[in-house]
Formats: C-alpha cells, structure tokens, sequence
C-alpha cells in the first residue's frame, strides 16, 4: 500500500473513531447530572477508555509489555462498548424525537428520559459485552463431511482439523493456544491446517513469551501446513514467516505440494501482501499449472474471495477464514453482503467451500452472533455411498 493511501486509510478510520467517542462523550455528559458535576474526572476517565487502544498498539510496537497488553485489552472492551452504545444512543435520539413529537415527552421530563435511557445503554451494553466475552472463550468444533470423487491411493477418508484466525498477540496468549492444542489433540486429526492470521499484527508480543512454543500440534500422518494471512504482512513479515517457520510450520506460499494418496494441498499468498509487502500474489492457474486433477485439490485462501476462480481451476475444496463470521452482531451482516460466502458451507459445480469464523478475535476479546470455532472436515474419497 503506498504511504498516501495508508494516510488517507489512516485518516478516515481515526476520523470515524474520534466521532463516535465525541458522541458518545457528550451524550453522557448531558444526559447524567453525576458526570456533568464531575467533568474532570468523567473527561480524564472517558480519555484513557477511549485511547488505551490507540496507546497499546504504540507501546507494543515499541517494546511490547504486560502495560501494553493491559491497554490493548481494556481498548478492546471499549470498542465493544463504542459499538453497542452508539447504536443504543442512535436508536434513543430517534426514539426521543418519536416522542417529543407525539407529545408524550415534554421540556420538563426529557431530560429524566435522557438521564434514565443512558444508564440504561450502559448497563446493556455491558451486559452484552460480558456475555459476548463468555462466548468468545468456548470454542465449538463445525464438523464437515465432504466426498470427492476421486480416489486417493489407498486412502478411503482423510480426517482435517482448520484453524483460522488464531490472532496470537496482546489478548491472546498462552492459555488459548493450549486450549486449541488439546483440542487439537483430542480430535486426532491426519492433518492440521492452519488458515491465516495466526499473529495479529505486531510481532513483538508474540517473541516476547515465544507464545508459538505452547503450540502442539497432534502428530498427524500428513503434517502440518499453514498460509499467511493479512495480518502476517500489517505486522511485518519479515519478521513474522521467518518465526512461524522456526517451529516446524510449513508456509504454502504460492506453492503446491503433494502429500499422502496424492492429495494436492495448494497454498496462497494473501491478497494483501501487494499492499503491505509489496509482493503480488501469483494467478491460480499458474500455481496450479502441474496439478493432477484426477487426485483431490484443496485450496487455502485466507480471504474467502476469488471463488469462481477456484472452481475453473478445478479445486475440489476451498478452506478460508478472515471474516470473524462479522465477530460482534450486527458486523455480521456487513460480511454477509461483502463476501459471497462469509461463514459456512457453499458448494458450486463441483467446488465446496467452507469459511470459518476462526478461533481467536481481533480488537475486543468479545463475539455476538459469531462462536469462536474449529474446522473438523472428514474427506471421502472415491464413489462412496
């Protein structure tokens, strides 16, 4: 991505943030006699809440710290609130307007209506945010059942764990990546496919407790295979693939390769390593160029896009992730209407697709309407029944 538009990126999304906190600001200050008598303190608390985010990733990106991951964190449950209260304090100003004009509110009780309507929006909202942090830490295993009809050598089934969007980082540590690895464990896979974004960024939080080093994978016949994701390249590959490598994780880059019954595992760049490494991801096609297609095809592509593409080339199973199924509710229905398949299950001609809503999080530690999940997916092969 060139520097003016990573400015101008930049510079929309800190001119949206900045908004919505202004707003939210104000609407609490006016509405609640208690912050309005103690402004110093409601403007020096609503100041640290509104830019810990900010700060963490500064601080992280210069010498990551347990004060950088505290930031990160507590910034992460204030995004969460910034999404819920705005939509909350929206929905009153209309509600409020509703009112006024039909005459059930009046000069004398709008403003208890104001007062008794923002604490109610903060109560939901946090009630919202602490169960959508409930729901963020119980991952749920998708379980699949595919059949390819083509053989395999010897091979009547392949059992595939996938796992997107892991997110190593400030919030998660080493208590999730155990967490997956006996999970991983306990289902026994003949493969582990990891889909993207197993850092979030900035790398230093990562070296820092060496968190991949509690990443055991189940020894798995066929290996264990990754692809990059976006966030391999906004923290800074050089960095980060070289360290992913380091612990036994081969990196399909723009690679096919040929494992157990002939199974073709093809890998690809993310998308956005043009943007942030400046490295332009190769055609399918040219990947492909020396595939067997009488042998099955899997594709691993972060970024669920591009799908016409992987049935004209003759793939037989897409794998992807990126998404976060939209992570917080109603963010789930803007995916919906970005990607032609953003969650689930899809099969078009003779191509499945399946898109997971990945395992860890990005921002806040919280999911609503999107379970963190495990990709289980028992492959048959041949002209079973």
């Amino acid at each position: 991505m060139k520097n003016s538009q990573l400015i101008i990126f930049f510079a929309i999304v800190l001119t949206i943030y900045s908004s919505v906190n202004i707003y939210i600001f104000f609407k609490g200050y006016h509405a609640v006699p208690a912050f309005n008598r103690n402004r110093g303190i409601y403007l020096i608390f609503f100041l640290i809440l509104s830019l810990s985010f900010i700060a963490g990733k500064i601080l992280e990106a210069r010498n990551s710290s347990v004060l950088s991951d505290i930031l990160n964190i507590t910034g992460g449950f204030w995004m969460a609130f910034m999404l819920y209260g705005f939509i909350f304090l929206i929905l009153g100003d209309l509600i409020s307007v509703l009112l006024r004009s039909t005459g059930v509110l009046d000069e004398t009780s709008l403003p208890v209506w104001r007062k008794w309507y923002v604490i109610a929006v903060m109560v939901v909202s946090a009630g919202l945010i602490t169960a959508g942090f409930i729901n963020a830490l119980i991952p749920k295993i998708q379980r699949y059942e595919i059949s390819i009809p083509k053989t395999a050598g010897e091979l009547s089934e392949m059992k595939v764990a996938a796992v997107s969007d892991i997110h190593l980082g400030s919030i998660i540590r080493k208590r999730s990546i155990k967490q997956l690895s006996e999970i991983l464990k306990s289902l026994e896979p003949d493969i582990v496919l990891l889909l993207g974004d197993i850092v979030d960024g900035e790398i230093k939080p990562v070296l820092r407790d060496d968190l991949l080093q509690y990443f055991h994978c189940p020894a798995c016949r066929a290996g264990l295979f990754a692809i990059t994701g976006n966030h391999e390249f906004i923290g800074g590959a050089q960095q980060t693939i070289p360290y992913i490598e380091s612990k036994g994780i081969r990196l399909l880059n723009d690679t096919l390769v040929t494992i157990e019954g002939g199974i073709q595992l093809v890998g690809r760049l993310d998308r956005d390593s043009r943007r942030f490494y400046g490295k332009e991801r190769k055609k399918l096609s040219e990947i492909m160029i020396s595939a067997d297609h009488s042998k099955p095809i899997i594709l691993l592509d972060h970024q669920p896009i591009d799908l016409e593409e992987a049935r004209k080339n003759g793939v037989d199973l897409q794998l992807s992730g990126h998404t976060h199924n939209g992570q917080m509710w109603p963010l789930n229905l803007l995916t919906r209407r970005i990607y032609e398949l953003s969650h689930g299950y899809m099969k078009k001609g003779d191509t499945h697709y399946i898109v997971s809503s990945g395992f860890g999080i990005w921002g806040p530690r919280v999911r609503l309407g999107s379970r963190p999940e495990i990709l289980f997916v028992t492959l048959k092969f041949g002209n079973q029944p």
